[in-house]
């Protein structure tokens, strides 16, 4: 794979030389900067051999460097080995900026024309934000400049995978709960205060809670590319009508929706007939946005304004209606289902040994799959033995695969896509003997687990505000992780979801009831083992008092923590009180739904400490 990630560099090189460009960057987004984006956007992972969901890797003409997050600083280490492509950690000290290196890079080497100060990206895969940011940073480099209007693989990448071509589906109102023009009714009360006429929406499962529609052109996540451009009375979904079966096209007609073709949605914005058009520049690619920013409106010289404010439409689909919770307890109660099975047969099948991380995976997903409703994983399972399980988005393959033996953690990130709901839910598992270390990591992080789990806060609250009670013991011991701790949830939709998170970085999105949220803290020693364990929270109403409404968490995902691990005297009464709380309700709920043998393995797993 070197080898081959060699030669395409040598490729863009001549396409980058014919266009007199200094450098290149590819990042990991697609035109509706999806976090997961489908094969044919996956140009980060084409030049670089690098297939994680996050990184940026930027080429001049001697040199190669990757930007990505500390969740992926061993796979990408390994992937990069034998090509120029050096690592940049982010968020390390000593790691430079993108445009620092690229300045560095600029001024050292020598270009055959002294003008070969221009950097190109595709402004069709990068947001308003991203580009104004790098014009900004790459002027501080000795007035860099940026170019937008290339696609440098479109030449090289002979076989690229067409745009996805799957067929749409409805999501029904007994999942979704409210009406598509419900929805746009609100949709539109919200930009009206905004002082906008119409929207363009880019976000593709924005689009899909908004139509109550669902696709699979995107890996894992139940979306369809396309665009969909509100007006005050008017709204148009951009998409390849073959997508569209005649039922969809029906829905879409009742709810007033026009269809137009993907591409021509460039054509819609220079025809935009209102005067005001909320564009998000997080959301809304900048080619886009450059088509509206220098459009005439009927030949005269009177430009539409942009209102360049968040989408409105995050906020909306995070907070779930009472028929959206139900679904994701349907979908609870089949994953907690399936991992019970997983569960009761895990330890036994490897005391008989065989078993390996991808079987260990197989196993899994085939129980899930017997579950109704079930429309695939909501990601790539992350199933760490050992080693491994200290690899934060470890995901094995056959070169990697490892035998699991009746030792050591296992670490099994996992979730699911149901019509009822998405899941997301993570269990490190004792297999024989443990550290000392090992058992105290996992009763570190289980303490931080329960201790945000049982937090009570103000309406309102962001998801920074308490990010630290998941940390605080493991910062006591110098111990810390540098992903987040926690994201919202889609129902049916993203795994992935905001704008709400728990995080160290200041994110000001505001908690409310309704919301869905992972809570999931993790320690990661290199070479050595991982420990991370998650439940999916919903928000609800806590109490009202002379200082307002509070809130809390209730525990959604339905599954035994594993208790063996736990080092009891580290533990305060208060906690050991949650821990035996929460296994009387996963007992209590999934009991019913199991027969004999697991019915006694789970009363067993959820015995009070």
């Amino acid at each position: 794979m070197a080898n081959t990630i060699n030669e395409r560099l040598e490729q863009l090189r001549e396409v980058m030389r014919r266009e007199h460009l200094a450098a290149f960057i590819f990042p990991s987004t697609d035109p509706h900067q999806s976090e997961y984006v489908a094969d044919h956007w996956k140009c980060r992972q084409w030049i670089s051999g690098f297939d994680g969901s996050a990184g940026t890797a930027v080429v001049t003409m001697t040199n190669a460097a990757l930007w990505t997050d500390s969740r992926y600083f061993l796979a990408a280490e390994e992937q990069l080995r034998g090509t120029e492509f050096q690592l940049m950690k982010l968020k390390m000290e000593g790691t430079p900026t993108i445009a620092q290196w690229i300045g560095e890079e600029i001024r050292n080497a020598r270009y055959p024309y002294e003008d070969w100060t221009e950097v190109g990206i595709d402004g069709m895969v990068s947001s308003v934000n991203q580009v104004r940011k790098l014009i900004a940073d790459l002027r501080q480099q000795g007035g860099i400049t940026l170019r937008t209007n290339l696609d440098a693989l479109q030449q090289i990448w002979t076989d690229r995978p067409p745009v996805p071509q799957k067929p749409v589906e409805i999501h029904s109102l007994e999942y979704a709960g409210e009406t598509t023009a419900s929805k746009l009714s609100r949709i539109r009360q919200t930009l009206h205060e905004r002082h906008a006429d119409g929207m363009l929406m880019a976000s593709l499962d924005d689009i899909a809670w908004t139509l109550n529609l669902r696709g699979s052109d995107v890996h894992c996540n139940p979306v369809f590319v396309s665009y969909l451009l509100i007006a005050s009375k008017s709204a148009t979904l951009f998409v390849d009508r073959q997508k569209l079966t005649p039922g969809v096209l029906a829905c879409l007609k009742q709810e007033g929706i026009q269809v137009d073709d993907y591409a021509n949605v460039a054509s819609a914005l220079k025809n935009y007939f209102e005067y005001n058009i909320l564009l998000d520049p997080d959301e809304v690619n900048y080619a886009l946005y450059d088509v509206v920013k220098n459009y005439t409106h009927n030949d005269t010289r009177s430009h539409v304004q942009i209102v360049e404010e968040k989408s409105p439409v995050k906020a909306m689909k995070a907070i779930k209606n009472d028929i959206e919770i139900q679904g994701f307890r349907r979908a609870m109660l089949k994953d907690g289902i399936a991992m019970v099975k997983f569960l009761k047969w895990l330890k036994p099948a490897v005391e008989a040994g065989g078993q390996t991380e991808m079987s260990l995976d197989a196993k899994l997903t085939a129980l899930r799959a017997e579950q109704s409703g079930f429309r695939g994983i909501s990601f790539d399972t992350i199933c760490g033995y050992e080693q491994h399980g200290a690899i934060v988005h470890y995901e094995a393959t056959p070169e990697t695969d490892i035998p699991v033996e009746p030792r050591g953690l296992v670490l099994i990130d996992s979730g699911a896509q149901y019509l009822d709901g998405t899941t997301d839910i993570t269990r490190t598992i004792a297999l024989g003997p443990l550290s000392e270390e090992q058992r105290r990591v996992y009763t570190l992080v289980l303490r931080g687990h329960i201790q945000l789990s049982m937090c009570k806060f103000p309406d309102g609250t962001a998801g920074t505000q308490m990010d630290i009670l998941a940390r605080q013991y493991l910062w006591r011991e110098g111990l810390n992780y540098l992903h987040g701790t926690g994201h919202g949830v889609g129902q049916y939709l993203n795994v992935h979801e905001g704008p709400h998170q728990f995080r160290m970085e200041w994110v000001p999105a505001p908690f409310r009831t309704g919301m869905t949220v992972t809570d999931e803290p993790g320690i990661y020693l290199a070479g050595r083992f991982g420990v991370r364990i998650e439940n999916v929270l919903l928000v609800t109403p806590y109490q009202e008092t002379e200082f307002g409404r509070f809130l809390q968490f209730e525990p959604l995902t339905l599954c035994p923590i594993d208790t063996k691990p736990i080092l009891r005297d580290l533990m305060l009464d208060e906690e050991v009180e949650w821990l035996n709380q929460y296994h009387s309700m996963v007992y209590e709920t999934l009991a019913p739904h199991l027969d004999d043998d697991e019915r006694q393995w789970l009363l067993e797993a959820t015995r009070a400490l």
